[in-house]
Order: structure tokens, then sequence, then C-alpha cells
């Protein structure tokens, strides 16, 4: 499932409008607008956001906006995403087929507390000094 968005400016101004007079309802008539104007595109309402926007301030100035935004979604159609991009569609894979009188292996695993407990490294510590002795040994021969 795809989406697509547009964003269009929200409305700075009110609409005059029959038996709409002061300035919170024309600005709500505006606004009222603006959304069913874009639903009747079928976009759907989905946030307004108030955004920076750097503008030019003099000749060589600037200074930072804020400007706010309608955001509208509504699902992409799949049928012309297929039409713009080359998409080559592979067919279902197929369920593997066990060979005939063969079964599966299934090796159980069982923990146990020796097994995860200190006994293990403790033999690995030993074989550890075990084999620096060993190696002491070999450089002391060497030297003589």
């Amino acid at each position: 499932m795809r989406f697509e968005y547009k964003v269009v400016p929200a409305p700075t101004k009110g609409i005059k409008a029959k038996g709409v007079k002061t300035a919170p309802d024309r600005f709500a008539n505006a606004m009222q607008a603006v959304l069913n104007e874009q639903g009747a595109e079928g976009w759907e309402y989905l946030r307004t956001d108030t955004l920076p926007c750097e503008e030019r301030e003099g000749l060589m100035g600037k200074t930072t906006v804020y400007q706010n935004m309608l955001v509208f979604c509504r699902l992409a159609d799949m049928d012309d995403d297929l039409e713009d991009e080359d998409v080559t569609l592979l067919p279902a894979p197929e369920e593997p087929q066990d060979a005939p009188g063969v079964e599966p292996v299934v090796t159980p695993v069982v923990a146990t507390a020796a097994a995860a407990g200190t006994e293990g490294i403790a033999e690995e510590d030993s074989n550890a000094d075990a084999n620096e002795t060993e190696a002491d040994d070999e450089d002391q021969s060497k030297s003589d």
C-alpha cells in the first residue's frame, strides 16, 4: 500500500460569505473551502504543520518566517505506478516438496545446569594455565 501526499499553504485571510460576519468565522470559511476542495479531489486531510522558510530581506539579508501548511494524503493508484515503472512480476514460489521416504531430522537440545554452569569455565581456565606453562618451558629450553 502506497500513499501520496499533497502540501498546500493554509489560508491567511478569511473569505466573505453570506451570513459570515466575524473574522474568525470568515477564516473558518476559508479553511472549510480549502478542505472541501481537496476532499473533492480525493485528498484526505492529515494535519497542519508550521514550518520555517528563509526569505530575502533587503539586498543581502535573510530572515526566517514560519508558514502554516496543510498536509493531505491519499492512496496512490497502484495501476498508474505499474505503468510508469518497468516492473516485472515474478511467479509465486512453489512450496518445497520433501523427498519421498525421508523424514526431517530434529535434534533436541537440552540445557543442563552443569553445561551452563561454571564447570566448563573452570576446565577452560585449567587448560589455559597448562598451555601457558608449556609455552614457558619451551622458552626456557630455547634460551639455554
